[in-house]
């Protein structure tokens, strides 16, 4: 995949150059996808960003993402927009986008990004999930969190803590998948998202991805529900059973605490929540920005 130059962004945006990029993304089953954004959309995403941020001429954002992804070219024209450059982490800034993985980083270890984190005005947190654990600790050191949901198809972030940006449509399929339409969308129509989700008083939560659920007994497990519940180091996958249809399996990179592990879940989801088989992994793989690999880890636990 290619990164982009702020030179080619600001040719974009100024109408100088091509009216349109194409930026890959990769699927949960690890197909690439070239997605087609137009100037218009681009400048929809930066221009309800800021309005949502209160951000002004002269405000600076830090570059901390690859720019072969729409979070990264978001970035760059945040900055050209703000009329700015974008600084790295070792330079002050006001507001700057990162994936869940850079977050843990910063509070595990990673003094120089906390500082930088500290620092801004406000951190956009997405390209996967935030579970609840990271969030609470990031905001209990000073990092103010915003957690944003969106893909490359909506040119990135376009609901910011659960809040639809200026702009933004939404609605729920009969199957219960999210739908989005709106300036920053890369077609004109309603775009429908892999995601179950609800809307309540009009703000949207995400359920998970319908490949991030499976059937077991009978039952629809979110793999994101138990993730969330349990944390970072935990990742969730289901494998084909012949009991089960598909066995719920909870691999981590901590030792696990079987017992107090299946209490946690049956309280909070149900006892057909409770994983039938827990795995020791070395590491959580990612792929993309920085979102949790699952079908890695199911290929790996199958080929053993």
């Amino acid at each position: 995949m290619s990164h982009f130059e702020i030179d080619q962004i600001r040719a974009l945006l100024s109408g100088a150059g091509p009216q349109s990029i194409v930026v890959n993304t990769t699927g949960s089953t690890g197909e690439v996808k070239a997605i087609e954004l137009s100037r218009e959309n681009l400048l929809a995403s930066v221009n309800a960003t800021h309005g949502y941020l209160d951000a002004k001429v002269g405000d600076v954002w830090s570059l901390l993402l690859p720019t072969n992804h729409i979070a990264g070219v978001n970035v760059l024209a945040r900055a050209i927009v703000l009329e700015t450059e974008p600084v790295s982490v070792l330079e002050k800034a006001d507001f700057t986008a990162i994936v869940p993985t850079q977050l843990h980083k910063a509070l595990n270890g990673d003094n120089e990004l906390l500082t930088h984190l500290q620092g801004c005005k406000a951190v956009l947190v997405g390209g996967a999930a935030l579970s609840e654990q990271l969030l609470q600790s990031a905001n209990s050191t000073g990092i103010n969190v915003v957690t944003t949901y969106g893909s490359t198809e909506t040119c990135g972030g376009c609901i910011y803590n659960n809040q639809p940006l200026a702009g933004v449509e939404v609605a729920i399929t009969q199957a219960g998948f999210l739908q989005i339409k709106g300036p920053m969308v890369f077609q004109p129509d309603w775009y429908t998202t892999s995601d179950f989700a609800e809307i309540k008083a009009g703000k949207v939560f995400i359920l998970g991805r319908g490949d991030d659920v499976i059937i077991s007994g009978g039952e629809n497990i979110s793999l994101v529900a138990v993730e969330r519940l349990l944390g970072d180091d935990f990742i969730a996958f289901g494998v084909p059973d012949a009991k089960w249809g598909t066995k719920l399996c909870l691999a981590s990179t901590s030792v696990i605490d079987v017992a107090a592990t299946s209490k946690l879940i049956e309280k909070a989801i149900g006892k057909f929540a409770v994983p039938k088989e827990f795995v020791e992994i070395d590491e959580i793989p990612l792929k993309g920005i920085g979102k949790p690999d699952r079908v890695t880890v199911q290929k790996n636990y199958l080929s053993k």
